[in-house]
């Protein structure tokens, strides 16, 4: 199952996928500007209705206002008559413009800001399932969609409704007889255009699967770009992406042969309609059952009856491309968010940590990730987490944030289950900090005090904890400077140091390392090493360890082996233990030494 797949699954692809369930849940956002919709609505029948005056003005002119000396009022009120006509028709069609605009944008920013708060508060598993490049299309792009819908296509669907509503009523007075043969084309249009719609409809969803393939093949090949490099890869990823482009633009082809088919059809419709209208019409005026204006009026309402039609199906596509999208967006506003927990107040954390027979599986493994964990951390003590991949070091520091909530057992602070406590007041105890570096395009006080106004004495002492005093003086704006995105214009080591900065600013009761060094070249694990000493005087401190070396002086080491503890204790009791620590350390040693 594809990414683009599994986001949708929210919504369904049942009754939720169609035009009328997408408008109802679109309803909630029109509703509190259905003013505005209601006055964009009315200048769009100003519009609809000024097509009928064409036709209308041209009769009493044909009939009158040629051939005759007692026509000269016809023949001035007519051409002043087509210039009001423009102005009306001009300014409604400025009106309905602006006033719908109004409320489509309103609601393309409520959508993208509501996606946005949802993807921030949903659970770490989404981030997991859904990749950058999915949640990207649904916020930025897909959402556009919606906008299109709303404004292109909601405007021609009621103006060119009304309008073909007006012309029809006009051509029912001019000749009713005449008027039956045109009504009898649109049950028939209307059939064609729902056959054409379905498949419409399914090729859009795999249109937006692959467009979204595409996205995630460019997201893959920017960010390993240094493999691609080394490994000369270029004409692999080409080859992806030519594969994928193919792929692509073989589906937007179909899209085209099945949605062009409706508009010559609809066009061959309506000229047999035409052609047997002027039949009948000259037979009328064979015995002087209509006039030569009524015959141009008619002939002229029905050809404007032919331009709405042929938007009227051309909007088909937007349509069904809007409805696909909408799936998508509304898939992502109906992720589940992250349990608020309870109503417990933490205001500081003692830094007391016990997990209690927990175990957890994540649901694609048959053996559970932890199983039966239990071991408790007093406060201020260092406790490290050791053993090989794939034991469940990660998963079991993730469950203390409650990135994910174990499956049986508790996790407690303080004496309490983590799941009393507020998420937010939960998270204001615990810092982190991890080999994978997260800053953002901002500046360095930013990124130090992330989430918070920063003060400035107060980042000045982070940085000074952390090593970069030295690093921040030699810059240009100093803690003001742009870092670049991801830190980019900083070294590894001044990256790493900048994270602890900012876990030193927070000053939280509770830490967790995830082996802040294993990247780091000697001179800067020696700074790094340094800044983490700093960071970690006084806390409760779990220590996810990679490199043996750099948890010798834990206080306890527990070792985990297939989700369980299988050894804890001091550096030198497991050594003399001669188990699985032992094992590891003499493998990494001999790896040291050669």
């Amino acid at each position: 199952m594809s990414e683009k797949q599994t986001l949708r699954k929210t919504i369904g692809e049942g009754e939720n996928s169609s035009s009328t369930a997408v408008m109802r849940r679109l309803w909630p956002y029109l509703r509190p500007l259905m003013g505005f919709v209601l006055l964009g609505l009315l200048a769009m029948g100003f519009v609809a209705a000024s097509e009928a005056g064409i036709p209308m003005l041209l009769k009493p002119l044909l009939d009158h206002g040629f051939g005759t000396k007692s026509s000269d009022k016809a023949r001035w009120i007519v051409p002043v008559a087509v210039i009001g006509l423009a102005l009306v028709r001009g300014t409604a069609q400025y009106a309905a413009g602006y006033f719908l605009s109004y409320v489509s944008n309103k609601i393309l920013l409520q959508l993208r800001l509501q996606m946005f708060d949802r993807m921030i508060h949903t659970s770490a598993g989404f981030f997991q399932r859904e990749t950058a490049s999915t949640v990207i299309n649904a916020i930025v792009f897909e959402v556009n969609q919606i906008l299109q819908v709303l404004s292109g296509v909601v405007v021609t669907l009621v103006r060119d409704s009304l309008t073909v509503v007006f012309l029809l009523g006009y051509l029912f007075i001019l000749n009713w007889r005449l008027t039956l043969i045109v009504a009898v084309i649109l049950p028939a249009i209307g059939w064609l255009v729902s056959k054409i719609n379905r498949r419409l409809r399914r090729l859009n969803r795999e249109h937006q699967m692959l467009t979204n393939e595409l996205s995630y093949i460019v997201e893959e090949t920017v960010g390993g770009y240094k493999v691609v490099k080394v490994h000369n890869g270029e004409p692999y990823e080409m080859g992806r992406f030519s594969e994928m482009s193919g792929r692509l633009r073989g589906y937007a082809m179909r899209m085209q042969v099945s949605g062009g088919l409706a508009q010559p059809l609809t066009q061959f419709l309506a000229s047999i309609a035409l052609a047997v209208v002027i039949t009948i019409a000259v037979l009328q005026s064979a015995s002087d059952q209509t006039t030569v204006g009524g015959f141009v009026a008619f002939v002229t309402s029905m050809l404007l009856v032919i331009s709405p039609l042929k938007h009227l199906i051309d909007v088909n596509q937007p349509l069904q491309r809007g409805v696909t999208a909408a799936e998508l967006i509304f898939g992502l506003i109906d992720e589940p968010p992250e349990p608020a927990g309870g109503g417990r107040p933490l205001p500081r954390a003692e830094g007391r940590i016990e997990f209690r027979n927990v175990s957890f599986n994540y649901g694609t493994q048959e053996r559970a990730t932890l199983d039966d964990v239990s071991f408790k951390v007093a406060p201020g003590e260092m406790v490290a987490l050791a053993g090989p991949s794939g034991s469940g070091k990660t998963t079991l520091v993730n469950l203390l944030p409650r990135f994910f909530d174990p499956a049986g057992g508790q996790v407690l602070v303080d004496g309490a289950p983590i799941t009393e406590y507020a998420l937010h007041d939960l998270r204001a105890q615990i810092a982190m900090v991890s080999q994978d570096v997260v800053l953002f395009n901002d500046t360095i006080a930013a990124n130090v005090a992330y989430g918070t106004v920063p003060d400035r004495d107060r980042v000045l002492a982070a940085l000074a904890a952390a090593n970069l005093s030295d690093v921040i003086g030699s810059l240009p704006d100093g803690i003001d400077t742009l870092i670049g995105g991801n830190g980019m214009r900083l070294s590894g080591g001044q990256r790493q140091r900048l994270a602890i900065a900012r876990a030193i600013y927070k000053d939280a009761p509770i830490l967790i390392l995830d082996e802040a060094t294993s990247a780091l070249d000697s001179e800067s694990e020696r700074h790094v090493q340094s800044a983490l000493e700093t960071l970690m005087k006084g806390r409760t401190t779990l220590v996810i360890a990679h490199r043996l070396s750099t948890i010798e002086r834990a206080d306890r080491i527990l070792v985990l082996e297939a989700g369980k503890i299988a050894e804890q204790g001091s550096h030198a009791e497991l050594l003399r233990l001669g188990g699985l620590y032992a094992h590891l350390h003499r493998i990494q040693y001999q790896q040291q030494a050669a």
